[in-house]
């Protein structure tokens, strides 16, 4: 099942293993759901890691997303020519189209108005682990 994580939910799961985002992250570093993302994507997430606030180890977030990219789906995607309240937010939903994931897991679900999604499924981390 491909999924497209938006960095919040990462770097949840990072700072609390334990919580939702954490199972999230564990599914996708056991191989059970694939992470879609693109170029735009792997950027900001290079860049919230190593966000000194954080403390993440560097080298730790190095592997991190080299996993990630070696075993995720890279797709190119295309302007979904909508707005959202946070226009850094579109490339998470423009990747989720792009390559049909079955979710956009975000812990700003209102960041992504209905009629703004395109089809696109949008939960929160508890409302996938529901599903």
């Amino acid at each position: 099942m491909s999924i497209v994580l938006d960095t919040n939910v990462l770097v949840a799961g990072l700072l609390n293993p334990f919580g939702s985002p954490g199972r999230i992250l564990d599914l996708i570093l056991n191989g059970d759901l694939i992470l879609a993302y693109d170029d735009r994507i792997l950027a900001e997430y290079r860049d919230v890691l190593g966000r000194e606030k954080f403390g993440f180890n560097p080298a730790h977030v190095g592997d991190l997303l080299a996993y990630l990219q070696a075993t995720g789906q890279h797709v190119t995607a295309v302007s979904a020519h909508v707005t959202l309240p946070d226009p850094d937010d579109l490339p998470f939903l423009e990747v989720t189209l792009a390559a049909q994931a079955e979710a956009l897991i975000t812990g700003n679900v209102r960041h992504y108005p209905v009629e703004a999604r395109q089809g696109a499924v949008v939960l929160t981390p508890i409302e996938f682990l529901e599903r």
